[in-house]
């Protein structure tokens, strides 16, 4: 089983930055594929970034791509999502989220696992 809890979520103004956090309970954090989705109102939730068990590679959504870094540190069981140059439509839920299969880095498929998330808030 695998917990997460993300923190980091407030609101901010467009042009601002934020890093995004999400810490893992898990016996072999190393082994997973860790990613980022949100959700805003109304939407369905989407694919942010995802990242590999060893942090050598990763993938970013189109919409996110240049603006966003995730990132991780497998000491400290965290994945981090460092967001800049934030706009309005950024604003959501954002849910960390891990998968034991390599492949989800994709981003392609719901991860197995997928904290609480939580809330930014982008003001124009």
């Amino acid at each position: 089983q695998v917990q997460l809890t993300e923190s980091g979520g407030r609101l901010v103004q467009a042009g601002d930055s934020l890093r995004l956090s999400c810490q893992a309970s898990a016996r072999a954090f190393s082994s997973l594929t860790m990613g980022w989705f949100r959700r805003a109102p109304g939407k369905d939730r989407v694919f942010v970034a995802g990242i590999s068990g060893n942090g050598d590679d990763t993938n970013y959504a189109d919409i996110v791509k240049g603006r966003f870094t995730i990132s991780r540190d497998n000491a400290k069981n965290t994945v981090y999502l460092q967001m800049t140059n934030l706009k309005p439509e950024d604003a959501a839920v954002y849910n960390c989220v891990a998968d034991p299969r390599s492949s989800a880095i994709g981003g392609q498929y719901l991860y197995a696992y997928m904290g609480q998330g939580t809330q930014v808030t982008v003001s124009s």
